[in-house]
């Protein structure tokens, strides 16, 4: 891993309670809060210059706009929603440029086994532990927050272990 483990555990301790709200937000209401998204923003802005070099930081912060205007498209073409869009801006600076692959793969674990465990659950008595959750009765819709928050919250907590 190329993030540090050491800021990897500083982000984390910010991080993960705004990933657990932002998976729960979007089961619940098919929603991701912009404050979740400023606050998932704000800390990075705040910590990282605390935590890694300033030119790094700098490229950091440009990861967070190449995202954001590439999901500006995305959600333009009806791929993504646009709290998923900002959300993954959001977290696009926390991410190493040498992990990107490894966090692509998390990803598409993480987007995996939220479809296939969020599909079981619906059609199980464990659904009466939320009733009341719209993502339960949205057709294709997909809470895709639930795959986002995971995967940032999982590289941030492997990071810690095995990071640099």
């Amino acid at each position: 891993m190329e993030l540090s483990s050491t800021a990897a555990l500083v982000f984390a301790v910010f991080v993960l309670p705004i990933c657990f709200y932002v998976c729960w937000s979007d089961l619940r209401a098919m929603r991701i809060p912009n404050g979740a998204v400023l606050l998932l923003a704000g800390v990075f802005i705040v910590i990282g210059p605390l935590v890694m070099p300033l030119e790094t930081y700098g490229w950091r912060l440009l990861q967070l706009a190449i995202v954001l205007l590439v999901g500006i498209v995305a959600n333009a073409g009806g791929l993504l929603g646009a709290g998923d869009a900002k959300f993954a801006a959001a977290a696009a600076p926390f991410v190493a440029g040498g992990d990107l692959r490894f966090v692509l793969g998390l990803f598409a674990a993480c987007l995996l086994g939220a479809v296939v465990s969020h599909r079981l659950v619906k059609l199980t008595p464990l659904r009466r532990l939320a009733p009341d959750w719209q993502s339960w009765d949205r057709g294709r819709d997909f809470p895709m927050g639930t795959a986002l928050g995971g995967a940032l919250a999982f590289y941030l907590l492997i990071a810690v272990f095995t990071g640099s």
